[in-house]
């Protein structure tokens, strides 16, 4: 099994879809994915903070089996778990959203592999290429493997890593208790970046990878995984822009990517499809 973990809600949801569709069509090993996904409902936060639909959950579970039946996908409502652990602590109003938190957890849920490899990823990547590239490189001895924070390396300090792309070695990050260490830290004191400075301070020893397995700012043939994260631009004036990959016109007109087109239409497909089977159901 390719084990795979996303955290977010449905307003991430087309990130899943199309994070998903990129692993099985660019992966060419018939070896199946266990897809975990943590979510929440937060509503004291904000009304927003709810947790995924069943009729969200039922398309990604019909999605993932489509392409190889013994793959499978587990939501997981982690609200007790982040309630306990997260509650009022000063990272709540973290960079992105509370649910950045929620791969902290990943050591105290039923079900999520609690030895060797999982791949937590967030949801505005696309695999240009075969997950193995990264899924299989040795960990041994290393808590975790990531690749550096492409702003973070100029801006804070070289081997400032980039959280949206870890992969875990269980056993050893359980053994030396990186998770309840960067929960301690969250809990401890407010962070810009929350749980990515936790998991570094929390760190005994990585392994870096090269910026391929987590570029957030360029497409190379070489790249393996395009994280579609804020991005600075610098014309016609220097800018920010937050462009994800479902957000399919942006990709084409100002990153002039073609490259997941295969991927994108099919995300579209399944979303028109889905669409009309709702409109046909509310008419019936």
């Amino acid at each position: 099994m390719v084990n795979i973990l996303f955290c977010g809600n449905d307003g991430v949801f087309d990130g899943f879809l199309t994070c998903a569709l990129s692993l099985m069509m660019r992966t060419k090993s018939k070896e199946p994915f266990a897809f975990h996904i943590f979510t929440m409902e937060l509503p004291r936060l904000s009304e927003k903070y709810t947790g995924l639909p069943e009729d969200h959950i039922t398309l990604l579970r019909e999605t993932v089996q489509k392409y190889n039946p013994g793959n499978t996908l587990t939501v997981h409502d982690v609200t007790s778990l982040y309630e306990k652990e997260f509650a009022y602590c000063p990272n709540e109003g973290a960079y992105c959203s509370p649910y950045t938190l929620l791969r902290l957890l990943a050591d105290l849920v039923d079900g999520v592999p609690q030895d060797g490899r999982l791949l937590y990823l967030d949801a505005d990547i696309l695999f240009q290429r075969d997950v193995h590239l990264l899924y299989d490189i040795d960990i041994e001895g290393y808590e975790y493997a990531a690749a550096r924070d492409h702003y973070g390396k100029y801006l804070l300090y070289p081997n400032y890593i980039n959280a949206g792309v870890i992969l875990f070695n269980m056993t050893e990050s359980r053994q030396n208790g990186l998770f309840e260490k960067a929960r301690q830290e969250l809990r401890r004191k407010k962070f810009l970046f929350a749980d990515q400075t936790a998991i570094i301070h929390a760190t005994t020893k990585k392994k870096l990878l090269p910026q391929r397995f987590n570029d957030q700012k360029f497409l190379h043939t070489h790249t393996v995984v395009r994280h579609f994260s804020k991005r600075l631009f610098y014309t016609p004036y220097p800018h920010t822009e937050n462009i994800k990959q479902w957000q399919v016109d942006k990709v084409h007109d100002v990153f002039h990517y073609y490259e997941f087109d295969d991927i994108l239409n099919e995300y579209l497909s399944i979303k028109s499809k889905s669409r009309n089977d709702n409109d046909k159901t509310e008419k019936q």
